[in-house]
């Protein structure tokens, strides 16, 4: 009986296959290490950054860490009596409600699109994969017309209730009914006299949670790091998401230079919601479109 020390490299490389081993190219690992590389400098960067006060900022080595971190989190905070920490609540709200309500919005259109047959929907979806192609930036003059109108401008619904409407998520949601939740099931469930609506709550969603967790989170960046929106609806500081909040005492260090610091502070501060956010949610995420079904 062949043992694997006398296994030819044919026979090893074929037996790694079979079972799932096979090693990566050298050159995709290079590659990987790169992009990973190319994505946390930056973060790697604004955490140095935030460890130094104003004179050592931009006079030393640009990744040697310093001790004023704790200081710089102190003088953040007492910024304008806590100011700082009203943009972070206020984001907090932004992103958390318009996520929440754009998931759920995505998950029931994207069942209806998936489940349903009705007149123009070949249009519906045509159009909503239009939506997915124009930028958010050209639809927020537009909206600050809307919202101008209804007299919103300036209030948080001016910021929510834009956002709750995804045409990505719903196309997500779309194309994961349509492989998680089988016809058969729906079908079965309406002949024992369920509801529509009742399908959906009890059945179709529990199927539908890994992708309609995904969708939260992709919403939930969005939304959170968004900066055109609330620039453009809101006047009153107390209202500003952190983006905003930051952008403007970026443009006031130009005269106050001492400001840069607190602006890479927050930068990282408000970095740490949406890692806390990926970690407590991966564990919903499958890899197989079909997990949700059978284990539903």
């Amino acid at each position: 009986m062949a043992t694997p020390s006398t296994l030819t490299p044919s026979l090893r490389s074929r037996r790694d296959s079979v079972h799932g081993h096979e090693k990566p190219s050298p050159v995709a690992t290079a590659l990987l290490l790169l992009g990973a590389l190319y994505c946390l400098l930056p973060v790697l960067w604004v955490l140095m950054a935030s460890t130094k006060d104003g004179s050592e900022l931009f006079s030393t080595f640009t990744f040697a860490p310093s001790s004023h971190l704790f200081a710089n989190i102190a003088e953040l905070s007492g910024y304008r009596d806590g100011l700082f920490w009203r943009w972070m609540a206020n984001t907090a709200l932004y992103a958390g409600a318009g996520a929440i309500a754009s998931t759920v919005v995505s998950a029931l259109s994207g069942y209806v699109l998936a489940k349903f047959a009705f007149p123009g929907k070949g249009a519906v979806f045509n159009i909503l994969l239009m939506g997915v192609l124009v930028p958010g930036v050209i639809l927020a003059i537009p909206q600050y017309f809307l919202m101008a109108q209804l007299g919103l401008t300036n209030t948080y619904w001016a910021v929510f209730l834009p956002q709750i409407i995804s045409p990505y998520g719903i196309y997500l949601a779309r194309i994961y009914a349509a492989a998680a939740v089988p016809t058969d099931v729906v079908e079965a469930a309406r002949t024992d006299g369920s509801s529509e609506l009742g399908i959906f709550a009890r059945i179709a969603m529990p199927m539908m949670l890994p992708g309609l967790v995904t969708i939260f989170l992709f919403q939930f960046v969005a939304i959170w790091n968004n900066f055109m929106l609330p620039y453009i609806m809101l006047g009153d500081d107390s209202l500003f998401p952190i983006t905003v909040g930051l952008n403007g005492l970026l443009n006031q260090g130009a005269s106050a230079p001492a400001l840069y610091t607190l602006v890479v502070t927050g930068a990282l501060l408000s970095i740490l919601p949406l890692i806390l956010m990926f970690l407590l949610l991966q564990r919903f995420w499958r890899v197989d479109l079909a997990a949700g079904a059978v284990k539903a």
